[in-house]
């Protein structure tokens, strides 16, 4: 195996001559540069990358734990955080195990890290981070210098759910809840019902648990217990369309029988018939933001800026009712 030594052997240098040269470091002249370049081209000697940022404890790697890489909603976050990282000196190791956070980290094999997956305790975060060690969360709210909760603004968009549905007439409305444990549930869940409260309304609360099958389960129970109401807001698209399939199975339509709002706007939802109104918010961006945080906090030690990525209403035709009735923004 060709070493540093050998480069320097041939090109007739020290070896720490052939360091600067290699690594565009220290005070030599361009000619023994050239000759150490020349001389490691010749015996095809590359730089270890690793054993360069040993030194400075860097491995200019950075961590990604996350609960799939399946479904458009994931692959957009990663592809936002693969691009901006591409800009960068960093590389890239995505997990979607938990259990590979504890090892990476003991075996110092990441710089940073960013976690979206709710199985890694957040114990386990607070024990490992560090100012040399920075975590971006994308699922939680943790409240240290070191991590950066990076969250939706759930409040943003479900307000503008309530709005479009109050205004068009809708007094009786229910909402779907996911998982308990989720901090997006308990946002959207508790936004939804503080706006009902402003304007005297009592909304019941079905719990489901983010799964399709879950939202027809309980729009099953639902309409065969007669409760169907005016509008249903879910938590999430995959639920809002397991709901629109347990209305269609009883002969019923959205948004005719019940208007029916989701989040996430994942793709199907703009190509199912009848097309799912929701909440969307650019996954691409919030990838981006959460790599690009990181690395400025790697390399420049800048502390991290608290911001929520930004939702809207996305207003299709499952909760989008006859001319005079519903608002058509969107």
């Amino acid at each position: 195996m060709t070493t540093i030594r050998d480069v320097a052997k041939r090109a007739k240098v020290s070896v720490t001559a052939a360091s600067y040269a290699l690594n565009n470091t220290g005070t030599i002249s361009e000619e023994t540069r050239q000759r150490v370049l020349k001389a490691a081209a010749e015996l095809n000697y590359y730089p270890n990358a690793f054993a360069r940022h040993l030194k400075k404890r860097k491995t200019l790697t950075l961590g990604v734990f996350i609960t799939s890489f399946g479904g458009q909603f994931y692959e957009e976050i990663l592809e936002g955080i693969h691009q901006t990282v591409l800009n960068t000196e960093y590389e890239l190791i995505v997990c979607p195990q938990a259990r590979s956070l504890r090892r990476l980290l003991t075996q110092r094999q990441v710089d940073g890290a960013i976690v979206f997956d709710y199985k890694v305790k957040s114990e386990l975060l607070l024990k490992l981070v560090s100012p040399k060690f920075p975590i971006v969360v994308m699922d939680r709210h943790i409240e240290h210098e070191c991590i950066l909760p990076l969250l939706l603004d759930n409040t943003q968009g479900v307000r503008e759910v309530f709005d479009h549905l109050y205004e068009q007439g809708c007094r009786r409305m229910a909402f779907i809840a996911g998982a308990v444990d989720s901090l997006d549930n308990t946002e959207r869940k508790q936004t939804f019902l503080e706006k009902a409260a402003e304007k005297g309304l009592s909304v019941p609360v079905y719990q489901g648990n983010f799964t399709r099958l879950s939202g027809y389960d309980i729009g099953r129970m639902m309409i065969a217990a007669g409760e169907l109401p005016e509008a249903v807001f879910c938590a999430n698209d995959q639920m809002a369309i397991g709901f629109i399939e347990a209305m269609r199975e009883a002969g019923l339509r959205a948004p005719q029988d019940a208007a029916v709002v989701g989040f996430d706007d994942i793709l199907i939802a703009r190509y199912m018939q009848p097309s799912l109104s929701t909440v969307g918010a650019s996954r691409f961006e919030w990838g981006a933001q959460a790599a690009g945080q990181l690395i400025r906090f790697l390399e420049e030690g800048r502390p991290f800026e608290h911001v929520r990525i930004p939702t809207h209403l996305i207003v299709r035709e499952s909760s989008r009712r006859a001319p005079g009735n519903f608002d058509s923004k969107g």
